[in-house]
């Protein structure tokens, strides 16, 4: 049967997906991960309506109205404030996760939504930018939060066959929340002056549906056991996400983690930089996460009306071309989850960023030639096109399916804590200096980005083994090979070596390795 989990003859599982984990998947990425993309392309449309209310209530309290440079650094704070949340939210992921689980996690962060909707809708009612701003900021708040906790909810109740699928499902999500933001702020739906607060506000529809049917649906078996110490939910969770399945065999290798824990309890940031037994882990997540940002993504779509308006797109169609750039977004998210069990992790990320690589160099060779030879402008186009579809199809979203998979139970709050507050203050930071950037190097600017993006591809593929279908013991046991690789070969006579133990994260301890004076040669 499609809902059964089959076990091999290998002893290893198998799983089909089942409509639970469907349902789950889908509810946390439609209620929590979607509003991420819409937060983040939202103020676009309605930017021009809101300055000039924020012009009007100024003018209203104080009788004079805001100059030009007041008025963007208002609707400048408005957006980057958003991003400012976001930190905050991911710094907070750690706590809340081991206070109220995953799912707890999810569910209660719901709260923020109908707060931030609550005063961005009647923000024009009430004549208060604050109203607008702190609305953003406390969205931010929620992004920051959803956008580590989603992934690490769906890692840890997905079977292993299924991870890389499941674990993609919320960037498909976020593409989709940009594309629904695009097409909701064209003038004929809620582009509109009237509409803006409307617009804003929406975002509080799919966290109620979201809110009105998680909280039938277990916490994960891998919280419930390991953390909580809980077998009877354990066993009651796995039964209602694998339906008619034994679950022995997924029970016993959640065991094996929990023993190899036994000593070790849930860590904090500072403790996971100081451990030295995960910190090629650490590095990839610090790698993976920065490069994410620093891709240029970002920039490119600050950058994507001009080089449309340069192609010749005439400027009241260039709107509706930036949905179409939407839709590539979300076919390519697509094409990703759907072949990231067959592919593997490595590949998606590896091509990912060597597509967007080539492109922003594209785009710099492109934007210096289109004055000398005409149909450049339309390579720059399909440059822009190819870092879009080269982000979502891989880079977009195994950075936080990696984060999940790279480390045991104890150590994944704090490593998604890491990997989310890089992520945000990378984004916050590319924000800030592309214009200066852009304006210092001009169309070089993006083979600063190529260079990131291809330095990106050359450490994932000298570092990070592949995933796809291991266990999370599999996985680190992976990585500590590695590190007792490096350190026997840090010995003058590797064949004096004896292994003194393990510590409870499954690799050498320092200062493991030591001479035995009995085996010396005489």
């Amino acid at each position: 049967m499609a809902e059964e989990v089959l076990i091999m003859s290998s002893g290893k599982i198998t799983s089909h997906l089942t409509s639970s984990l469907l349902a789950v998947a889908f509810l946390t990425s439609f209620g929590s991960s979607m509003l991420y993309g819409y937060n983040l392309a939202v103020v676009n449309s309605p930017a021009g309506y809101i300055k000039e209310f924020y012009n009007r209530t100024v003018v209203s309290r104080n009788g004079t109205g805001l100059n030009e440079e007041a008025l963007t650094l208002m609707y400048s704070l408005t957006v980057s404030v958003f991003a400012i949340g976001g930190l905050i939210g991911s710094l907070m992921v750690g706590t809340l996760v081991t206070r109220f689980g995953r799912k707890g996690t999810v569910v209660n962060s719901t709260a923020l939504v109908f707060l931030a909707a609550t005063l961005m809708g009647f923000s024009r009612i009430c004549s208060s930018p604050e109203m607008v701003i702190f609305g953003r900021f406390v969205t931010g708040i929620h992004s920051g939060i959803s956008l580590s906790v989603v992934p690490m909810y769906l890692g840890e109740i997905a079977p292993k066959n299924l991870r890389g699928f499941l674990g993609l499902m919320p960037s498909i999500f976020i593409c989709a929340g940009v594309f629904l933001a695009q097409v909701l702020g064209l003038h004929e739906l809620l582009g509109k002056e009237e509409h803006w607060p409307l617009f804003l506000s929406l975002v509080v529809v799919p966290t109620f549906i979201q809110l009105m049917l998680l909280p039938w649906f277990p916490e994960s078996p891998r919280y419930l056991l390991i953390e909580k110490h809980n077998v009877h939910a354990t066993i009651t969770a796995l039964k209602w996400y694998r339906a008619k399945c034994n679950i022995q065999a997924e029970i016993e290798e959640m065991q094996e983690e929990q023993r190899s824990l036994s000593s070790v309890d849930t860590i904090s940031v500072w403790q996971l930089i100081l451990d030295h037994t995960v910190r090629w882990q650490v590095l990839s997540v610090v790698v993976i996460n920065i490069g994410m940002q620093l891709s240029g993504i970002d920039a490119i779509w600050f950058y994507t009306n001009d080089i449309f308006q340069n192609a010749g797109i005439p400027a009241p169609e260039i709107q509706y071309t930036t949905v179409g750039t939407g839709a590539i977004e979300i076919v390519a998210g697509l094409i990703g989850c759907f072949t990231i069990e067959r592919l593997g992790r490595r590949p998606l990320i590896i091509g990912g960023f060597g597509v967007m690589g080539m492109c922003c160099a594209g785009i710099t060779l492109s934007l210096i030639l289109q004055t000398h030879v005409p149909f450049m402008k339309y390579v720059s186009v399909g440059c822009v096109v190819g870092i879009i579809a080269g982000f979502c199809i891989g880079p977009a979203g195994v950075p936080f399916l990696i984060t999940a998979e790279l480390f045991k139970q104890s150590h994944r709050p704090a490593a998604y804590t890491v990997g989310g507050s890089l992520n945000w203050m990378s984004n916050f930071t590319i924000g800030f200096i592309f214009p200066f950037l852009q304006m210092s190097a001009g169309s070089y600017c993006y083979l600063v980005f190529c260079a990131v993006c291809l330095s990106v591809a050359i450490y994932v593929y000298i570092i990070i083994p592949e995933t796809k279908n291991k266990t999370f013991v599999e996985i680190s046991q992976m990585f500590a090979t590695k590190e007792a690789v490096e350190e026997s070969q840090a010995l003058t006579h590797p064949d004096q070596l004896k292994l003194k133990k393990m510590n409870g994260y499954g690799t050498l301890e320092n200062g493991s390795l030591e001479f035995d004076s009995s085996s010396s040669c005489p």
